[in-house]
């Protein structure tokens, strides 16, 4: 019997990461060329995770296209993983989107809260249909809901959740979302209604509007030296990540051996660079441009090498794990209200606020753009403030699943 590498036709490492980045490319080269409607509301995510499943798994004249496993995709989570968190995170900005959304930054918090409150829920109810260990992909997605794709990646690694744990929360983000986004979108028809019983002080908006227009986004053409600094910097924090992470992890272990199940070399590690990524933000570095697109075309990348090492055998508890996720968001919505109302909040802050929690940096400018395009780039700041979290809370918000049903 012939071994599998022999049955895929393209085996090479450089051969393997050409694929992953071509089949990204295509699909956002497709939204881009045909302006298509359905990219709106099933995003090219989707398609770029769903798309190497197929290459990997399906056979073809007794091939498949690309393997199941190549030091590729090991090499995405040890090493760019860590890079597209310094890339993302650098460019946080929490002064300015508190200046410019006010209010608006509790009641996401509020909603990041639901998002936690509701995946531990979720999990309570519908835990008895899923494989024992599915809070790991309770706490993956609990990364795309608080901050965005970066987080769900570099929670999956964090919890070690499987491929297949990362395909039901891939395949339930996206269902969500196709519901979720018209819903922040109509609700902008209802601004006069909502704003009244959420008692929004009249001058909110207008002040709210004036500091949108004081907002300047800085980010311009890179340099040829500014890339050589972007690479010093995100290259330095990855490696100090990673020196750093197993004599951590070692002392963990030695201090609590509970406490080593959660804090593993991947997760210290994860923690380190998103920690340090944050506090460079505060400093010149965040002024580097360019480096949030970069991180994201990273990203999906990324979400694409993860998609070839998904098993489609995994996907039979997708409708167990999306009727959670669907309890999940129903109790986001909630307390996002609670927040409205608690802070007197307009409905357009709080769609952004949730778009921002659910679908991060790239739906947060979409409905900023259909209530108050003003607020674009508080929009961006207000999702990254996501992305700062998420790393953070998403982990724990598996690990309080876990424990809420005993596991």
């Amino acid at each position: 019997m012939e071994l599998e590498t022999t049955q895929t036709l393209i085996t090479s490492p450089i051969g393997v990461l050409a694929v992953l980045a071509a089949v990204a490319a295509f699909f956002f080269l497709l939204a881009q060329l045909t302006d298509a409607k359905l990219f709106k509301y099933l995003p090219p995510l989707l398609f770029i995770y769903a798309t190497p499943v197929f290459l990997s798994n399906l056979t073809i004249a007794g091939h498949n296209v690309i393997p199941n496993q190549s030091i590729i995709y090991t090499g995405l989570s040890q090493y760019v993983l860590p890079v597209f968190i310094v890339l993302m995170l650098i460019k946080v900005n929490v002064p300015a989107v508190v200046k410019v959304m006010g209010k608006g930054v509790l009641v996401m918090l509020m909603g990041t809260a639901g998002v936690m409150v509701g995946g531990v829920v979720a999990y309570v109810i519908v835990h008895g249909w899923l494989p024992e260990d599915s809070w790991k992909g309770i706490g993956t997605l609990a990364g795309s809901w608080i901050g965005g794709t970066a987080n769900m990646l570099a929670t999956k690694e964090m919890l070690g959740a499987s491929e297949s744990q990362l395909g039901l929360a891939v395949v339930a983000d996206n269902i969500i979302y196709i519901v979720w986004l018209p819903l922040l979108l109509m609700s902008r028809d209802f601004a006069d209604r909502f704003n009244k019983w959420a008692r929004v002080p009249a001058d909110r908006i207008a002040a709210m509007d004036a500091a949108a227009e004081l907002h300047v986004e800085d980010d311009h053409a890179p340099t040829m030296p500014q890339y050589l600094y972007l690479g010093a910097v995100v290259f330095g924090v990855a490696a100090i990540g990673h020196g750093v992470a197993p004599p951590i992890a070692e002392w963990v272990a030695g201090a609590s051996p509970t406490l080593a199940g959660i804090f593993s070399e991947t997760t210290v590690r994860i923690l380190v660079v998103t920690t340090l990524a944050l506090i460079l933000s505060t400093t010149p570095v965040s002024t580097l441009p360019n480096s949030t697109a970069i991180g994201t075309a990273l990203v999906y990348i990324f979400v694409a090498g993860m998609g070839a090492r998904a098993e489609v055998a995994g996907l039979v508890d997708a409708p167990a794990f999306v009727l959670g996720a669907f309890i999940w968001i129903f109790i986001h919505g909630l307390f996002m209200l609670a927040g409205a109302w608690i802070f007197k909040v307009d409905v357009h802050s709080v769609a952004i606020a949730s778009a921002a929690n659910i679908g991060a940096a790239a739906s947060a400018p979409i409905v900023a753009a259909h209530h108050r395009p003003n607020l674009v780039p508080a929009s961006i700041l207000l999702a990254l403030l996501g992305y700062a979290m998420g790393n953070y809370l998403a982990p724990l918000t598996g690990h309080l699943a876990r424990l809420a049903v005993g596991q």
